[in-house]
């Protein structure tokens, strides 16, 4: 049986521990004891504590991934959120900010930010994901970021699509719309009309706050479970057609090539996937449980499952999900696994409430042939266990070998 400690024990114990001086200095400052004296007061702005650097891991001037192996639960902060940028961010006023609905309408219409912001509000917790989220010339000493973390999930706030277009009298026969922003690059997608008409929205919050630059501020295009390309940021123009406008983004860019020689167009959707976030490189492990944990999602709606493979895909057993499971978000994973110190590979695969399953990367590259570009590939991802307990990125060779 375990000693009891009376409270006073306890207390005495505790006072004992403070009042003795550590190396560094006095007991007050160094000790840890945060009991004699008042701590410091409110601020402006919060800040994390000093103990905690965590950062994006930025890759040049174009782009910066979500540090997923660091974070907890879904919800990704507005300043981890990942970013990527075809020609800089564009510094642009609130008070001069405009948004310009034309085309096929009745009445077209030029709307301001306050705006916006007069009509309902909608709020939506999703996930972004860039059409490039895949790792290219990774080494063993790859981390999950650089795998796959140019994704993120948060809460977006805004005006629905369909509440813009009743305003200005869509006619019924448009059935695409071209989105373009005001950075450089001039971002520019066409988009159909039942996405609008679903859950399409214009966005200028996004986790109670206004929306950073790097997010698209002061209003962005968000589509739930669609490319990040096509969420167009720093919105200015809606128009509507009867066809798509074939702009650069959706023919030279943004297209599949596939294994027979054709080419997939508007691949719109994400389709689900999913990765172990820990253990991954650079853990340690050692012999006995171990709970895995990761993260799974997908544009085609809920993750229905997750299946855990300890034994390089020979055998697959399902994860727990933790919840709330959302509808095209990231939900967290668990699995309980016991090393028994040999050589080993440990993979995620997610199964979506289509029943859609995640492939092998030989299956993804057999459906869309070796001239595949990096856009929207989603296979299974493991990292290998050495015996010493050292957990590495599994390197795969060249797509196009």
């Amino acid at each position: 049986m375990p000693n009891r400690v009376s409270r006073r024990e306890l207390l005495a114990g505790a006072i004992g521990a403070a009042a003795i001086p550590s190396a560094a200095g006095s007991a007050g400052a160094q000790s840890g004891d945060t009991t004699s004296r008042p701590g410091s007061g409110a601020s402006r702005l919060g800040e994390r504590s000093p103990h905690v650097t965590i950062q994006r891991d930025a890759r040049g001037p174009v782009a910066s991934r979500t540090p997923l192996q660091d974070l907890q639960g879904t919800i990704t902060p507005s300043d981890l959120h990942f970013e990527r940028h075809h020609a800089g961010i564009p510094a642009v006023d609130p008070d001069d900010y405009r948004l310009l609905v034309h085309g096929m309408v009745e009445r077209p219409m030029v709307f301001t930010l306050a705006d916006l912001k007069r009509f309902p509000a909608t709020s939506r917790i999703c996930f972004l994901e860039c059409s490039g989220n895949y790792p290219t010339g990774a080494g063993p000493e790859t981390k999950p970021e650089a795998v796959c973390g140019m994704t993120s999930t948060t809460e977006w706030t805004g005006v629905s699509l369909s509440t813009l277009f009743r305003e200005v009298g869509a006619s019924p026969d448009a059935t695409w719309f071209l989105a373009e922003g005001q950075d450089a690059a001039v971002m520019t997608r066409s988009v159909p009309m039942e996405k609008a008409r679903d859950d399409a929205f214009v966005a200028y919050a996004q986790n109670g706050e206004a929306l950073r630059p790097g997010q698209g501020y002061p209003a962005r295009l968000l589509l739930p479970g669609w490319e990040g390309n096509s969420n167009v940021k720093w919105l200015r123009r809606l128009e509507l057609a009867d066809r798509p406008f074939m702009t650069r983004e959706e023919t030279s860019k943004y297209t599949d090539p596939l294994a027979d020689g054709t080419a997939r167009q508007f691949s719109f959707v994400f389709d689900a996937r999913s990765i172990i976030t820990a253990p991954a490189w650079p853990d340690v492990v050692e012999p006995g449980w171990i709970e895995l944990r990761g993260i799974a999602w997908s544009g085609r709606g809920a993750i229905a499952r997750v299946e855990v493979s300890t034994d390089g895909g020979g055998t697959w057993q399902e994860a727990r999900l933790q919840g709330p499971v959302l509808r095209q978000a990231h939900t967290r994973f668990r699995h309980l696994w016991r090393w028994d110190g040999a050589e080993t590979e440990i993979m995620s695969r997610a199964v979506d409430d289509t029943g859609y399953v995640q492939p092998t990367r030989a299956a993804l590259r057999a459906e869309r042939g070796r001239r595949a570009r990096r856009y929207h590939l989603n296979p299974i991802t493991a990292w290998r266990v050495r015996p010493g307990g050292q957990v590495e990125y599994r390197v795969e060779e060249p797509w196009d070998a």
